[in-house]
């Protein structure tokens, strides 16, 4: 098996990884809401921007990946 392949597949299970990060910040803002729905405008803002920078971090992972397959 060539190492190629290896470091491809370890950048794969970042983005996955991402994906588990990303519930977990949709889900404990959910949970805040819940707990104070006065502040929904806030937490959903400071979500979004969250989730934004955790979805940044798996398109680096696929862009690592899709480089050390075709490089």
């Amino acid at each position: 098996m060539d190492l190629t392949a290896i470091a491809a597949a370890i950048a794969v299970f970042a983005g996955a990884a991402n994906a588990i990060g990303e519930a977990l910040v949709v889900s404990k803002a959910l949970d805040g809401i819940a707990r104070n729905p006065d502040a929904f405008k806030q937490i959903r803002s400071t979500m979004i921007l969250g989730v934004a920078l955790v979805e940044t971090t798996a398109i680096y992972a696929l862009l690592i990946a899709l480089l050390i397959l075709f490089l």
